[in-house]
């Protein structure tokens, strides 16, 4: 099998089955993996990549994104910009949190197991609004902030790998964020991600001036818990 891109690297069903075995347990036993956690995204999420895709074709806006490929990196986003934004706007607050969990866009992981040109830059739009996913819904980077994005991306994408780790995540809980996690987090999540626009048909570029109250009624999301 040929590279059918840059950074695509061809295997056969028995070696995907072999790596997606092998990083699913290095995952469960090691979630800072993250070169696992990808792996395991890769070689197990053909069906929902499919699925994700069949969604933003019928939708104009993922279309759109389908069509045009935009990226979210340093050299396509203007984060001098986003910084100079009013608080309270998207891009304000997506500026905010990279700054304060010292993040940059260029950080994510390049597609490299996926078979199928348009289904890789699926992937690597996934990664890429994950950020993005924190803020809109809210959440920090903390364990259980993780936890609940990975139930609202299970949830709306079907990706294998967000399954996963909504399922086992809290069990890395503590007994504080466990008891908030089952009475408030889990309720309100699994409703939002329900009735909400799938973030994959939003093209996120589009809305940085937008104040992020507003943004989120658009989208259907339901105000956020209390902070974790």
């Amino acid at each position: 099998m040929d590279r059918l891109y840059g950074t695509h690297k061809p295997t056969n069903f028995v070696q995907k089955s072999l790596l997606a075995v092998g990083s699913g347990l290095m995952s469960i036993a090691d979630p800072s993996r993250d070169d696992m956690i990808s792996i395991f995204g890769e070689t197990t999420g053909n069906l929902a990549l499919r699925s994700m895709r069949e969604q933003m074709i019928v939708d104009p806006e993922g279309d759109r994104i389908l069509k045009e490929r935009p990226v979210i990196n340093t050299k396509t986003v203007n984060l001098d910009y986003l910084k100079s934004l009013p608080t309270g706007t998207l891009g304000k607050e997506y500026s905010n949190f990279l700054a304060k969990y010292n993040l940059t866009p260029d950080a994510r992981r390049p597609v490299s197991f996926v078979d199928d040109v348009e289904l890789a830059y699926i992937m690597r739009r996934y990664r890429e609004i994950h950020d993005l996913t924190h803020v809109t819904l809210g959440m920090p980077i903390n364990m259980l902030g993780e936890v609940t994005v990975k139930w609202f991306e299970g949830i709306q994408y079907g990706l294998p790998m967000c399954v996963l780790g909504a399922f086992f995540g809290p069990v890395r809980l503590g007994p504080r964020h466990t008891a908030k996690y089952l009475r408030l987090t889990l309720p309100w999540i699994v409703r939002t991600a329900r009735q909400s626009r799938s973030f994959m048909n939003v093209y996120f570029e589009n809305h940085w001036h937008k104040p992020i109250q507003e943004f989120r009624r658009e989208l259907n999301i339901l105000e956020p818990p209390p902070k974790i």
